[in-house]
């Protein structure tokens, strides 16, 4: 095998004398851009600067780069930062040969790139990228990154209108005609908009048809988590997915501080098993990593420092996921950035050891565009759940939430299912934040909670079969928090095993149900009482100190208090109304010591008040 010194010596090299050289360097020996090269007499490809190579003494006639699918920048010359590496990123991921894109060196990237490229890795090898006075991007359009890797939309779309319900937690579907689909194909999965949002749909996924089941239904690899009635609308297009990409070990430096100047590293639409990892960015503007209509996928240890932007929409986030499936972000981390993690219209997904730090704009949001199953542990930052407005739908199903810890947590718009596990929501010293705990009553369970700002529970939706239960949590009030616990519940609320300090002038305002068993009631016995409205309230095996409760609701029916102790509380039942049908009033085997009682009814034949223990109780 003969040699030459260089790129530029290869290309005058006359290819009669050998077949195949070995090229020292790009520029100068042991640059890192060496190679063997073999000749091709027959071959007009164009030539790129790297892994192609035109002879300057014979045409047809190049000069092949032999590689097994890994390349390096340095084959192409880009030995640093100083001159764009966009030619030399074109080229190799636009060769199918090339498997493995390598960077051993800093880079700079001045163009806007989109890609139909599938089994491919880029690995930076954690050098740095620039993008300093990249092209424009195009207006309002976050999919405008460095690299845009893109599936193919095909013309083939087929509309179905439903003659049958199409149930929660199915993956068959009804179709007009099977045999227009193929097992192995995929198709984005869309319904027609319910009234009263441009967004508001149920159904939004990137799709594989797995099995034809008969002539009218087909199996896809997606549990469909929301009903939808017979005369709905579901739009099938076939796509042509990118896939098995991984990109990885970059520390990526934004430039410009606008949607137009503004520069990110990826975004990825219909892709599948579509993976980041080591990406770390800095003075980024849209996100750092976009997805939409992806399904499979991992975003594993990246972050994001200081955004230029964090109060527009779609500025400053590490990464927005939109009609994803079956997504895992891990191990992820922000500084001053307005989102970490956000999920619109995503399912079957999980967040996992991710932490947020100056997280005033909110790290872990969804915009409640009915995304479903979806898992966050071991987490820390602000979170809020199906917030972005009636536009949107409001509305989110089976969501975990497991030992997370933030200084607001709101999830009280139409969210049916939610479960809450060791979720601490701490009010900061100074700041903005309320310490506020905020929650819908649609098949609540919470478990280990606590907070030292204030519980509050609404109900905007009532599609749940279990029940709303909180145990073993703690509720600590803070007195600069408007007193409203309990808002518009109309179902019931079953505290068991749970403290509540510094209770006073709180209230329990919904007209529902309110249970406490075997919980701790603490307070300042020269504050007012705590109030609760509820239409039943069952008080059993708990302890008060200090505190007390007084009855909210002229229309309360039933009371019972039983197996508790009482100390230094006032009882307030003036609205105890004994004249209402079949109401009942319970004050059973109880210890009172210094204890105010006003207003207690005790002749009415449906009061019982009996076996209880009294120390300076007074009744008024």
């Amino acid at each position: 095998m003969n040699t030459v010194l260089n790129i530029a010596e290869l290309k005058d090299y006359p290819s009669s004398e050998s077949n195949v050289v070995y090229v020292s360097g790009y520029y100068v020996e042991n640059d890192g851009g060496a190679g063997i090269y073999s000749w091709n007499a027959n071959s007009d490809a164009p030539e790129n600067g790297g892994t192609i190579i035109a002879s300057t003494l014979v045409d047809p006639g190049r000069w092949f780069l032999q590689h097994q699918g890994s390349v390096d920048f340095k084959n192409f010359g880009v030995m640093d930062d100083e001159e764009p590496a966009d030619f030399a990123l074109v080229a190799m991921v636009n060769d199918f040969y090339i498997k493995n894109i390598i960077a051993t060196n800093p880079l700079k990237f001045t163009e806007r790139h989109i890609f139909r490229r599938s089994g491919l890795t880029l690995d930076f090898n954690h050098n740095t990228v620039k993008t300093t006075r990249i092209e424009p991007a195009a207006p309002n359009d976050p999919f405008s990154a460095v690299m845009f890797f893109q599936g193919n939309v095909t013309d083939h779309s087929v509309q179905v209108t439903l003659t049958e319900k199409i149930i929660d937690g199915v993956d068959v579907f009804q179709v007009d005609d099977s045999n227009q689909f193929s097992v192995g194909e995929w198709y984005t999965l869309e319904v027609n908009t319910l009234p009263g949002g441009t967004y508001n749909r149920e159904l939004q996924k990137l799709v594989e048809i797995i099995s034809i089941i008969d002539a009218t239904h087909i199996r896809v690899n997606y549990r469909n988590a929301w009903e939808l009635a017979a005369g709905r609308v579901i739009s099938w297009t076939k796509v042509e997915p990118v896939q098995h990409l991984t990109v990885k070990n970059m520390q990526f430096f934004g430039a410009g501080d606008t949607a137009i100047t503004g520069s990110h590293p990826l975004a990825f639409e219909y892709a599948i098993y579509a993976n980041v990892a080591n990406i770390h960015a800095t003075g980024t503007f849209w996100p750092a990593i976009i997805r939409r209509w992806g399904t499979h996928y991992i975003t594993d240890q990246c972050s994001l420092t200081n955004p230029y932007g964090i109060t527009l929409g779609g500025s400053g986030y590490l990464t927005q996921q939109l009609n994803c499936l079956y997504g895992h972000v891990r191990d992820c981390h922000t500084v001053n950035a307005r989102h970490l993690n956000d999920f619109t219209s995503a399912a079957y997904c999980m967040v996992e050891n991710c932490h947020a730090e100056g997280d005033d704009q909110g790290p872990f949001v969804t915009h409640g565009q009915y995304e479903h199953d979806l898992v966050y542990t071991g987490n820390s930052g602000m979170m809020t759940f199906a917030n972005s407005g009636a536009p949107w739908g409001s509305s989110a199903k089976r969501i975990t939430v497991r030992k997370h810890v933030c200084p607001y947590f709101a999830a009280f718009t139409k969210i049916t299912d939610l479960t809450l596990e060791d979720v601490t929501v701490l009010r900061p010293s100074a700041g903005t934040f309320l310490g506020e705990f905020r929650v819908n009553a649609d098949g609540l369970n919470m478990k280990g909670c606590s907070t030292n700002g204030a519980l509050r529970i609404y109900q905007a939706s009532q599609l749940s079969k279990r029940k709303n239960i909180i145990q073993n949590s703690s509720f600590q009030w803070d007195e600069r928090v408007a007193p409203i616990t309990a808002v518009n519940v109309t179902g019931a609320i079953t505290f068991v095993d749970s403290q509540f300090i510094n209770i006073n002038g709180q209230s329990f305002d919904g007209p529902g149900s309110v249970d406490f068993i075997r919980c701790s009631f603490a307070g300042d016995v020269l504050k007012a009482l705590p109030e609760i409205a509820a239409v039943r309230l069952r008080i059993a095996e708990c302890d008060f100190t200090g505190s007390g409760l007084s009855l909210k609701n002229l229309n309360q029916k039933n009371v019972l208090l039983t197996n508790s102790t009482l100390t230094q509380v006032g009882l307030n039942f003036t609205n105890f109304n004994a004249a209402i049908g079949r109401a009942s009033f319970i004050f059973t085997n109880n210890v009172l010591n210094d204890t105010t009682l006003t207003a207690v009814p005790i002749a009415a034949n449906n009061v019982k008040w009996d076996n209880n223990v009294f120390f300076d109780v007074v009744t008024v």
